[in-house]
């Protein structure tokens, strides 16, 4: 029942931003920005997003420790590059995205940290003039080899 409640806070926040949500994945939350419309907007639009998605958790995480329970943790990913997309199924139909920039994505979630968004460095080189963000050097990335990371600081 929590989770619905964070996922429907998350909704509210894509919506917000254009940001069409993919999909969830047991706890993975997919989402993709600049699609089904492009923007140039699209990777500020994704970071001012998980910046928002970041702060709920952060905020309900002190709740849950107040009541000593305890939290769910979130790690956000971020990578920016070309997607397929289209609508899979014959009976039930679903929006879906994939490709290699899919797979760097979920990469970049793997190798964030708790309560921290993590990017790649295209990402990174279109937000760079608008986010500070702390450099993590290239970190081996499964099947990907060694990736550039960023941290957003906000």
């Amino acid at each position: 029942m929590k989770y619905i409640i964070a996922s429907s806070a998350f909704d509210f926040i894509l919506q917000k931003y254009k940001i069409e949500k993919i999909k969830t994945i047991g706890d993975a939350y997919m989402c993709a920005s600049g699609l089904p419309v492009p923007t140039y907007t699209h990777a500020l639009d994704m970071i001012q997003a998980a910046i928002e998605i970041r702060n709920y958790m952060l905020e309900r995480k002190k709740e849950k420790e107040a009541r000593g329970e305890i939290p769910f943790l979130l790690r956000i990913g971020i990578h920016t590059g070309p997607v397929v997309a289209g609508i899979v199924g014959v009976k039930k139909y679903a929006y879906d995205i994939w490709g290699d920039t899919v797979n760097l994505a979920a990469r970049m979630e793997q190798n964030s940290e708790s309560g921290k968004i993590n990017i790649s460095g295209s990402t990174y080189e279109l937000v760079k003039e608008k986010y500070n963000c702390v450099h993590r050097g290239k970190i081996q990335a499964k099947n990907k080899g060694e990736i550039e990371m960023y941290f957003v600081e906000g």
